[in-house]
């Protein structure tokens, strides 16, 4: 594999960034892969390492990188608190101006091919996929969020009101416990997304908590969901990229 760690210029400052591929061969699509809460860590590098081994170009950037360099709870004086504050910071429209500024970055990459863009969210990110698949149809062709929060709220802001502007594919995967994501909320949607016509498709995972498909969620982990939401995850962009 290849992997390195470089900054992309955005219109606020500079977003450190990891990207991986493969280290044979290309041009390969890209995957924009959208950080959970947590914050960029090792363990979203492993994750991106494997999309990327099935023949991606991955960029996974740190979102936070408005207010810090470097930020995952596991580091000396990073709290839930600090985190809390970070993420208040980030909105639906403030990482669409980062997309922006990644599919731009895309365009000078030799190993990124040219054509239909993937993207993947967790948790925070959930809503933050959703939305910029809609902020750039004719890029974003295949999209994931898993047990995103916040996919339909009352709000002007809420993704849902735009998802009839998506072009491609997009999938929700929701845990069968989330006080972050409860089923009326996963109900709404769907209601709302059925009235669209785009394509999407709802899954539930039976007996997971919100977080199962990371390792490190110690009692939360679901292994056989986590593998099933690689298997949905790969489909999704052979399918579409």
């Amino acid at each position: 594999m290849q992997e390195q760690h470089t900054t992309i210029q955005t219109a606020d400052g500079a977003m450190n960034t990891f990207i991986t591929c493969p280290e044979e061969g290309g041009p390969y699509p890209a995957v924009i892969f959208y950080m959970d809460a947590p914050g960029k860590r090792e363990e979203l590098h492993d994750m991106a390492r494997r999309i990327a081994t099935v023949g991606y170009y991955v960029v996974l950037p740190n979102l936070y990188y408005r207010d810090v360099s470097e930020f995952h709870l596991g580091m000396p004086d990073a709290t839930r608190e600090r985190m809390r504050e970070l993420m208040d910071n980030l909105s639906n429209a403030v990482v669409c101006e980062d997309t922006r500024a990644i599919l731009a970055f895309l365009e000078g990459e030799k190993l990124a091919s040219d054509g239909p863009v993937g993207a993947v969210g967790y948790c925070m990110s959930g809503p933050f996929v959703f939305a910029a698949a809609a902020e750039f149809p004719e890029r974003i062709k295949a999209s994931a969020s898993l047990h995103g929060v916040r996919l339909f709220t009352d709000e002007d802001t809420s993704p849902h009101l735009t998802a009839d502007r998506i072009q491609g594919e997009i999938y929700f995967g929701c845990a069968e416990t989330d006080d972050w994501a409860p089923p009326e909320m996963v109900e709404k949607l769907d209601s709302h997304l059925a009235s669209t016509g785009i394509d999407y498709r709802i899954e539930w995972y039976p007996d997971t908590a919100h977080g199962f498909v990371f390792p490190q969620r110690e009692g939360i982990y679901h292994k056989e969901s986590a593998e099933r939401h690689w298997e949905r995850l790969f489909l999704l962009f052979r399918r579409n990229l």
